[in-house]
């Protein structure tokens, strides 16, 4: 491999928000068991198998729901997989079958043993002889998807990095000490996880501005991804060159040249005709129907997607080598997706991504870690400026007239909680933990969003209301001395700390 055109390094942006015990179908906890059993668990393999260097973004609001699997939490997964999923299957196969549609009612059962591989693997073993389910496995010996992510980190191929704590846009949040909640508890959370940080930090929804790296250098952070292309233009290569900022921490450009080959919904591979439907579905929401509308044929789609993965490396290879030919020197290409893309989203995804490394190998296109490839590389020094990932690169996504009212909510939230955490004489603890987990959910990012592009009905509304109602009675037993409701938001933020609100 040619260290002189540089690497490839591969994001993977892991995001939840807290939906564990939050409604089901269609909206809540069943998105965390589809993420599961469609996306972790078999990267978590495919990572352990391929032994690639990928760096893995995992937001602690995703690993506070996945540090419940052990127990209840896990409990329901499994019924999801072994009931629900198996209900819906066999139903939709025997409509199927009765309409005159043959293949794909098999596609269907084919699809559906996924499912049963996902239960399976979750409870550690396979099934009997006979081929029955396999047997309830009490919780010491489930699956624990934290301990296997630590374990690919402690190899040395994996780089794990954090987030803030329930993914708030940071440059949105109303005070020093609502930043330093955020911060301070995703890191918290992530150390002791995974038993240190290395000062890998995504910002949520790669949302900057200058002055926010002098925050984040105070906690640690020594790397973050950023957006530039409204800067710079796609293409340029500015997007290949690391910046170090003057708070020390080095902000990656993500190059919207290369990411676009897969995320643009017109022209990116899971746009091919071959690739299965997302968006047409049967009578309980599965999809048997490729996107040229025929049924789905697992094995050309498989084999589209490593020509895809062949094509991604060649283009990538190029992309470095013309930034070489530019500017004399080797880049950075740092390509981010959201996990979930690879998997659900674009069901093909984990199978193009296993090719990506295969073919990286064979095609002399080295893979690394974001901060090795810092290292490698070196850090320019120039100006960043404010954006996002979003469309557009700004910050509208999360704060325009549609969502104003819920961005007023959090922020207001923000300032009473900072508010009373600052009042001497504050007694009750247990409240003011209370209303700060509540602030923390309030804050998360995904809600605008949804509301912004018209997703998941009116579920984003009833969790920003129910926080809201829920911060207010917390509030509420500050001043009167009244009892603390009961929480709703049972493993969100364990690592608290709010020392954070009343640092100066």
């Amino acid at each position: 491999m040619s260290r002189d055109r540089g690497a490839l390094a591969l994001m993977l942006h892991s995001h939840m928000p807290y939906v564990e015990g939050f409604g089901t179908w269609p909206f809540g906890e069943e998105w965390l068991w589809e993420a599961v059993s469609t996306v972790y668990l078999p990267l978590a393999q495919l990572l352990a198998e391929a032994g690639a260097p990928v760096t893995l973004g995992l937001t602690p609001v995703l690993c506070d729901q996945l540090e419940t699997l052990p127990g209840p939490t896990g409990d329901r997964l499994l019924s999801f997989l072994t009931e629900t999923r198996r209900m819906v299957h066999e139903e939709d196969s025997a409509g199927l079958e009765r309409t005159g549609q043959p293949e794909l009612a098999e596609e269907v059962r084919r699809a559906g043993r996924e499912y049963e591989a996902a239960a399976e693997a979750l409870e550690g073993g396979g099934r009997n002889r006979a081929g029955a389910q396999p047997q309830r496995c009490s919780s010491e010996h489930r699956t624990d998807l934290l301990a296997a992510l630590r374990g690919l980190a402690s190899e040395g191929e994996v780089e794990l990095w954090t987030s803030s704590a329930t993914h708030a846009l940071l440059p949105l949040l109303a005070s020093d000490a609502g930043l330093r909640l955020q911060l301070t508890t995703g890191i918290a959370s992530h150390k002791r996880r995974f038993g240190s940080f290395g000062g890998g930090f995504w910002l949520p929804e790669c949302a900057y501005v200058p002055g926010l790296e002098r925050e984040l250098a105070d906690h640690g952070v020594r790397a973050v991804c950023v957006d530039q292309t409204d800067a710079h233009g796609v293409g340029a290569p500015e997007q290949l060159e690391p910046v170090l900022t003057e708070g020390g921490v080095v902000a990656v450009p993500i190059d919207w040249a290369t990411v676009a080959l897969v995320w643009d919904d017109m022209t990116g591979y899971p746009a091919h005709g071959g690739y299965r439907d997302y968006h047409r579905r049967t009578v309980h929401d599965l999809r048997p129907w490729s996107n040229h509308g025929a049924p789905y044929d697992r094995e050309q789609a498989a084999a589209l997607a490593r020509e895809h993965a062949r094509d991604f490396v060649r283009r990538c290879i190029a992309r470095l080598d013309t930034h070489r030919a530019d500017r004399g020197r080797a880049g950075l290409l740092c390509c981010a997706f959201d996990t979930e893309l690879l998997g659900h989203w674009w069901y093909e995804g984990q199978t193009w991504l296993r090719g990506v490394l295969d073919e990286a190998s064979s095609q002399g296109l080295e893979l690394v870690g974001i901060t090795e490839g810092v290292e490698r590389v070196g850090a320019v020094q120039r100006e960043l400026v404010a954006s996002s990932w979003g469309s557009p690169k700004d910050f509208s996504t999360w704060d325009s007239p549609l969502v104003a009212e819920m961005v007023f909510d959090a922020r207001r939230a923000e300032l009473r909680t900072v508010a009373e955490a600052a009042r001497e004489g504050t007694a009750q603890e247990r409240a003011l933990a209370r209303a700060a987990r509540e602030l923390l959910a309030l804050q998360s990012s995904d809600w605008a969003f949804q509301v912004t592009r018209g997703l998941a009905a009116d579920y984003p509304l009833q969790r920003v209301a129910g926080h809201r109602a829920a911060h207010d009675a917390a509030m509420g037993a500050l001043t009167d001395s009244g009892a603390v409701p009961d929480p709703a938001l049972r493993n969100l933020a364990p690592d608290l700390d709010l020392t954070a609100l009343l640092a100066p």
